[in-house]
């Protein structure tokens, strides 16, 4: 059995791998879903200051804390950028990767140099996000109505810092991994170049799902195959 810690992407929390952690459990393995500072249920703790870095920080943290080894980081969408600097910081505590439609910056790299800012109204001096209406249409694409709404009410903005900041990576590349990369191919950002430089760079395993940018929500069973297979 494995110990598994799945980061989540922008504007969610650690609900999003609901779904996904309790199959995982139920077959006997450890999971973490940690929800990132500023995020989900901790938006109250917006403040200036946070960014990929003092998030990965914290995870980083956690992991000494919990005295965790061997383990197996899992990121979504923006939670890449945390995986990937939450790696660098612990690098003896884990032993592989999965990036899953990740957004994987290279040193110095923005969120924005990748994704623009399109869609991404509700901007405030600590935070930015779409609009509840905005994660909803986006969504209910994907999902049926119910799962949707559920999704929906739980988004959150996020820290604007993780988006405007570069990304701070000094050591990550570098270093050798043992990684998987899983494109959504009816995602549309990051999109597949930026998967398959991720996949090159680190020699890593590829893989494709058909579906969109939620495969977590969406096709669970076939990520669990992939997270625990690598």
């Amino acid at each position: 059995m494995a110990t598994f810690v799945l980061i989540h992407g922008a504007f969610q929390g650690g609900w999003i791998w609901k779904i996904v952690a309790t199959k995982l459990r139920d077959a006997g393995h450890t999971v973490y879903t940690p929800t990132l500072d500023g995020c989900g249920e901790r938006a109250y703790q917006l403040r200036p200051g946070i960014t990929t870095e003092t998030q990965a920080e914290e995870v980083a943290q956690f992991l000494w804390s919990e005295d965790l080894n061997d383990v197996v980081l899992v990121g979504a969408s923006a939670g890449g950028m945390v995986m990937a600097k939450t790696a660098e910081l612990a690098r003896d505590r884990i032993s592989r990767l999965v990036f899953s439609d990740a957004l994987a910056l290279m040193n110095g790299e923005c969120i924005r140099d990748i994704t623009g800012s399109s869609g991404l109204s509700a901007q405030t001096e600590l935070s930015i996000g779409p609009t509840r209406d905005d994660r909803y249409n986006r969504f209910i694409q994907e999902l049926d109505e119910e799962t949707a709404s559920w999704a929906a009410d739980r988004s959150t903005v996020h820290p604007i810092g993780c988006f405007t900041s570069p990304v701070v990576l000094e050591k990550f590349w570098d270093q050798d991994w043992d990684a998987s990369v899983i494109w959504c191919k009816r995602a549309g950002k990051p999109g597949e170049p930026h998967q398959r430089r991720c996949a090159e760079a680190l020699g890593a395993r590829w893989h494709e799902l058909d579906t969109g940018h939620f495969p977590m929500l969406t096709m669970p069973d076939a990520l669990i195959d992939i997270i625990t297979k690598g």
